[in-house]
């Protein structure tokens, strides 16, 4: 059995071009394996967007903070254990699958039609997330631009504060030593009379930092709730538009001109991290704050709690992006021996060590502050947007030349989420292209500004007053179960329906044979340890669920309803796309289903010159007809 050499052709079905005048054209696509799809102009592209996608506002926000509040450095183990567990066994096959078929994250399931509404969850998921991330890459662009000032205008209160507002905290009452009698009185009392408190007696009235103020009734402009939905924020929205431009722009030329863009984007964050680390340890309390980050208030009996284990799993899970259809999306535009098995690694120790760093540089400066407002460190601590729009900023206020660091701050935040952000159009502009591809190969300008201008207009309802509670519902129900249930749907079906063996040596066409004992770690994994974890961060996912809530805030019933049609408008296709699958197909009901978890026709390798002889079945008329292959078979049997 071999593959017939037909005379002017390349390898890989593409036809040799002997016309002076697309002489252009054919260098453009030199050392492209798919001319029409298109393949990472270099592999550093690919890894930079890879990190970037993966390295996102999680890493900075919430790994510290649960690193703090889970025993400190002894954290670390279940986090290290869970990733090679969970995280990097899921990273490994998606990455895989999607540089095998080339293919997004929809049309990947060729290799199970009867789970194709898996990856329509996927990108469904993806659009809800689209909408609000970008809402949060708004807020660091405006609060960038209100650091672009002489004084910071949440470094004290000022005319928008009430009297709760103070950067220290206010005293109450307090006892005294008065004619020898201790006795309760007012603060105030002892100022005006020239008293000392007795040690210890303080008792302190509820304030907030200006920072937490200026949040709230500056940037937000935050209404009482839900219900409340008050006007759009003008401001808020401008930048939310001028967020959209920037990632309409970013991706006009799909991977061509996004692959670009993530050799900034990606690194210098990089730079900021370990300049704003460089700084906060040579402030007054960083190492107080440090210790209490991992240092000796690390607590090791933390181990025995299961919540820890569950955090650290829920932390690798999100933070690596998987199954999110991302990682298949821009694994597809690989070339097909690209060894992403390396890759996958690479990524995933570069994604854990950045958010141990990121630690470092975040808890340095809120020791500082912790010292100069003397309150003890974990009441300084904070997480999501309480860290890094209240605390990190109030912290960063109290530095001589604070508008340079809040610029620098803020800035990092807009890079890492934009790098997120483009990794997640991407997966929805490579589904249309599997979809329509010519349609996308001569109209992907305007179909991607169009993309833009649509998630736009759907995310104006979260720059309102009441933005913040929307931000916070779609973010609590679509970025939890609907992922959670794609990922334990995903691995049962390539490993147990699909075939785990069949799987790996799909892989191994790839990266080249490996021996038995390199594979002993996937297979446990994929067989069984992956699959037995993802199932219990679901199911206490469901049994801990309780109400969305912001802050002190709690939805209305009908918020909470509007959360659960969210997510089960995601899910639902998952049953739906099944059913269709069995009805359209033949014989009895078994055979329909049988026939529907076998893979599709054309499921294989995207060229034929890749597809050896375990694929050399494939026939698929309308792919030779797009990469000029001609129609008479070109297998010998």
């Amino acid at each position: 059995m071999g593959m017939l050499n037909l005379p002017g052709f390349l390898p890989c079905g593409k036809k040799k071009d002997f016309s002076l005048s697309d002489e252009k054209d054919a260098h453009a696509s030199a050392g492209e394996e798919y001319s029409e799809r298109g393949n990472w102009s270099r592999k550093g592209d690919y890894l930079l967007s890879m990190v970037g996608y993966a390295v996102g506002l999680g890493n900075v926000w919430r790994f510290p903070y649960l690193t703090y509040q889970n025993g400190g450095g002894a954290f670390l183990i279940p986090y290290t254990l869970m990733l090679a567990l969970a995280g990097l066994p899921l990273f490994f096959m998606e990455c895989s699958l999607g540089q095998f078929a080339s293919q997004g994250p929809i049309s990947i399931w060729r290799v199970l039609p009867l789970f194709q509404g898996v990856g329509i969850t996927m990108v469904l998921i993806s659009t809800f997330v689209a909408i609000y991330y970008n809402v949060i890459i708004a807020y660091a662009l405006y609060y960038l631009f209100a650091s672009f000032q002489e004084v910071l205008p949440w470094s004290d209160c000022f005319s928008w504060a009430d009297e709760f507002c103070s950067k220290t905290q206010l005293v109450s009452d307090c006892n005294v030593t008065l004619d020898g009698q201790i006795i309760n009185v007012n603060y105030s009392y002892i100022i005006n009379n020239n008293l000392t408190c007795i040690n210890g007696t303080m008792n302190y009235k509820p304030g907030q930092f200006p920072s937490e103020q200026y949040w709230n009734k500056v940037a937000l402009q935050r209404s009482s709730g839900l219900d409340e939905t008050g006007g759009i924020v003008w401001y808020l929205a401008l930048c939310l538009l001028l967020a959209w431009i920037i990632v309409g722009a970013a991706l006009f030329k799909g991977i061509k001109s996004s692959g670009k863009v993530v050799y900034f984007t990606a690194l210098f964050p990089y730079v900021v991290l370990l300049i704003l680390l460089v700084r906060g340890a040579t402030l007054e309390g960083a190492l107080d704050g440090i210790e209490y980050y991992i240092g000796r208030q690390s607590n090791i009996t933390k181990l025995m709690e299961a919540e820890v284990w569950k955090d650290a799993a829920t932390q690798i899970f999100y933070s690596l992006s998987v199954a999110w259809g991302g990682l298949v999306a821009l694994s597809s535009y690989n070339k097909f021996h690209n060894n992403c098995y390396s890759d996958a690694i690479l990524v995933c120790v570069t994604n854990c060590l950045t958010s141990v760093f990121a630690g470092f540089a975040i808890f340095s400066v809120l020791g500082h502050m912790a010292f100069v407002s003397e309150r003890p460190v974990s009441e300084v601590v904070d997480s999501g947007f309480d860290l890094a729009f209240v605390a990190y900023p109030e912290a960063l206020s109290r530095l001589p030349v604070s508008p340079l660091w809040s610029s620098l701050f803020f800035f990092m935040l807009l890079l890492l989420g934009l790098d997120s952000q483009f990794a997640t159009v991407e997966t929805l502009t490579t589904t249309i292209q599997d979809i329509y591809p010519k349609v996308m190969k001569r109209l992907r300008i305007p179909i991607t500004l169009g993309v833009c201008i649509l998630l736009f207009f759907l995310g104006l309802i979260c720059v309102t007053q009441a933005g913040i509670y929307w931000v916070n519902l779609i973010d609590h129900f679509c970025a939890g179960w609907g992922i959670l249930i794609a990922a334990v749907l995903e691995i049962i079906g390539i490993v147990y329906i699909y075939g785990g063996n069949r799987f790996i040596e799909d892989i191994e066409m790839m990266i080249g044979k490996k021996s038995c004992l390199f594979w002993m770690w996937w297979r446990m994994c994929w067989f069984f340890v992956t699959p037995v974890l993802l199932m219990a961060i679901l199911v206490w996912s469901l049994v801990t669920f309780s109400p969305p809530t912001y802050g002190s805030v709690s939805y209305p019933d009908w918020g909470t309803a509007v959360g659960w049609c969210m997510i089960i408008f995601c899910v639902i296709w998952i049953p739906i796309v099944a059913i269709i699958k069995i009805v359209k197909a033949k014989g009895n009901l078994c055979q329909r289903i049988v026939s529907c978890c076998r893979p599709a026709a054309n499921w294989g390798p995207y060229l034929a010159c890749n597809r050896g002889e375990r694929y050399s079945h494939i026939v698929d008329p309308k792919r030779e007809k797009d990469h000029e292959i001609p129609t008479v078979s070109a297998f010998v049997y």
